[in-house]
């Protein structure tokens, strides 16, 4: 849509252009900005991206200059001498430079040819950077009412894309978007153990010493994976905002030439970094949104290569995310953002399609990946939990459509407490009725039900039954869960259910079935659990199976698993039984 973009400027009419990572964004109006008169003004929300920018155009010959917080009077005034001569084609502003009555009053004598807004999300209280300087951006339609507006923005909900053009005033701008889709990504999500960094090392490894980026929550952990990989003899270095200015431009040009594979670095780093062979990103955590998780990823494969990525997150991952949300003032920004962490949450825990789930979350309709997701890929256990689900949704239809989960957990659980006791909720049929399962459990249900999309949140983050829902509670549909992600535990602390080792050797045979488990998923790079689980495992300790059809007879082992992993446990069981 290049071509189309360019057009549109050419002819003067406003645009907006929605284009994932690698799209090619800047040469959409870098290009109109050089084939016409005057200055194309860029507003840009991070110097260190302006600074990019304005280095590379330069490099090529244009003449491209910037405005910047760092700089000093001096640099600025020959800057602006610079303008006035007519020297300057694109010139790089932060949003919070036009706030400056004088900034202002100096453009109106130059009467820009364009202004460009640049990360245009950030306009919008739906976005996920909201930013209240890019909300006031507005007023340029009042202040330069002839000066056509461009806006470019990686991602943008349909939601958020009809938020910026009424609050940039655009209502007959064109309108392109670009699919989201990276058919050339492998997206892969699993749980963290311990800190992660074994499961990090094992990714990164794959993939000998190609460039990839590991992004981290915090700049501590930045430091600390850039330590720790380099130490287990992986070259890696960090960068985040906490570094001098003289360390991050060192790292970040090691990371750029190559010298250096991998970087370790806070969410800030990637801002528009040309680098096309970036094979693999990691995340140590868990994003904030699905729109910061999408531009990360979309640092990898831009030159259409396959490449990978892995997030590895924790439970504790969304709680720390919350709390840093819950410090905002309260308004329509918080609210957006804690559904969006919400949603977040649900896709690292799905087990449906995640290229799929990406492209329903920015608007489009698509169907399974088939082999470009761990979900789709993975052959896993699954469990029949229609039944809970129907409870769920009944207690949801019951209450009136307008509590949150918690509330619909303790009406089901039989709990007492004021909330129940002042809504009488406790005289309601589906009062109790889940009294048998834990609260976690039912929390699971919850996160089944939103991610297959059988109940939504409402403006009040009120649970609300969809139409797919409703057709469960019918009784016309049935709901399936990975049967790894339910605990089924009562209340009370439970005895094992695990049966008792026959003897010390089946023990041991057991053990020495676990340390293969754990080598084959290391080779596939797949969480242990995916291979066989312990019950399994238990089951070949006990039975000792000596041929293929034997294997397939132990619950856990289907015919997928038995062409994959079988042979080598057949083998390693076969060993057991020669050495006895």
């Amino acid at each position: 849509m290049q071509a189309e973009a360019v057009t549109a400027q050419l002819g003067g009419g406003d645009l907006l252009m929605i284009l994932p990572t690698g799209g090619g964004k800047s040469l959409c109006y870098q290009l109109p900005a050089l084939m016409q008169n005057g200055v194309t003004v860029v507003i840009s929300p991070l110097l260190a991206l302006m600074h990019d920018q304005v280095r590379a155009l330069q490099l090529l010959g244009v003449e491209a200059a910037m405005i910047g917080s760092s700089m000093d009077q001096a640099a600025i005034g020959r800057v602006y001498e610079k303008l006035r001569r007519g020297e300057v084609k694109l010139l790089y502003v932060a949003p919070e430079r036009l706030a400056s009555s004088r900034f202002v009053d100096f453009l109106q004598t130059l009467r820009p040819a364009r202004f460009v807004i640049d990360e245009a999300h950030c306009v919008s209280e739906w976005g996920h950077e909201f930013r209240e300087e890019y909300r006031r951006l507005g007023r340029l339609r009042a202040l330069f009412p002839d000066v056509p507006l461009a806006a470019f923005t990686a991602t943008a909900t349909p939601a958020v894309e009809a938020d910026i053009l009424v609050q940039l005033r655009m209502p007959e701008a064109l309108c392109l978007r670009g699919s989201v889709a990276r058919e050339n990504l492998f997206i892969a999500a699993r749980p963290r153990r311990g800190d992660g960094l074994d499961q990090l090392e094992a990714f990164v490894r794959r993939f000998e010493g190609e460039s990839g980026i590991v992004y981290t929550f915090t700049r501590k952990e930045a430091e600390k994976v850039a330590e720790k990989l380099t130490k287990r003899g992986i070259a890696c270095v960090a960068y985040h905002a906490g570094m001098s200015h003289e360390a991050r431009a060192e790292n970040y040009r090691a990371f750029v030439h190559d010298e250096v594979p991998v970087v370790a670095a806070t969410v800030a780093f990637g801002m528009g970094i040309d680098k096309s062979d970036i094979r693999f990103v990691a995340h140590t955590a868990m994003p904030k949104t699905l729109e910061n998780y999408y531009q990360e990823i979309g640092r990898a494969g831009r030159e259409g290569e396959r490449s990978e990525t892995l997030l590895l997150y924790g439970s504790a991952d969304a709680a720390q995310r919350a709390s840093l949300i819950e410090t905002l003032p309260e308004g329509a920004y918080k609210t957006s953002a804690l559904d969006k962490l919400e949603r977040m949450r649900v896709f690292c825990l799905s087990e449906s399609c995640r290229h799929a789930q990406l492209r329903d979350y920015f608007g489009e309709r698509a169907g399974p990946c088939g082999t470009g997701c761990d979900n789709c890929v993975t052959e896993i256990e699954k469990r029949e939990i229609t039944t809970e689900a129907r409870m769920f949704l009944s207690a949801v239809y019951r209450t009136g459509q307008r509590f949150g989960k918690g509330h619909i957990i303790a009406v089901l659980r039989g709990m007492k407490n004021a909330k129940i006791a002042e809504l009488g909720h406790e005289n309601l049929s589906v009062y109790g009725v889940g009294k048998q399962l834990q609260k976690g459990t039912w929390d699971t249900v919850c996160e089944r039900l939103l991610e297959t999309g059988m109940v939504t949140r409402d403006a009040h983050r009120g649970l609300v039954i969809t139409p797919e829902g409703a057709a469960l509670l019918r009784g016309e549909k049935k709901l399936f869960i990975r049967a790894d992600r339910l605990r089924e535990a009562p209340s009370r602390a439970p005895k094992s259910r695990l049966r008792p080792f026959g003897d010390e050797a089946e023990r041991e045979l057991f053990e020495r079935l676990r340390k293969l488990r754990k080598a084959l998923a290391e080779r596939d790079g797949v969480p242990a659990y995916m291979v066989f689980n312990d019950k399994t495992l238990r089951l070949m300790a006990a039975s000792r199976p000596k041929d293929t059809a034997a294997m397939l007879a132990v619950d856990g082992v289907g015919e997928k698993k038995m062409a994959r992993y079988g042979e080598a446990f057949l083998e390693a069981i076969r060993k057991e039984n020669e050495d006895v």
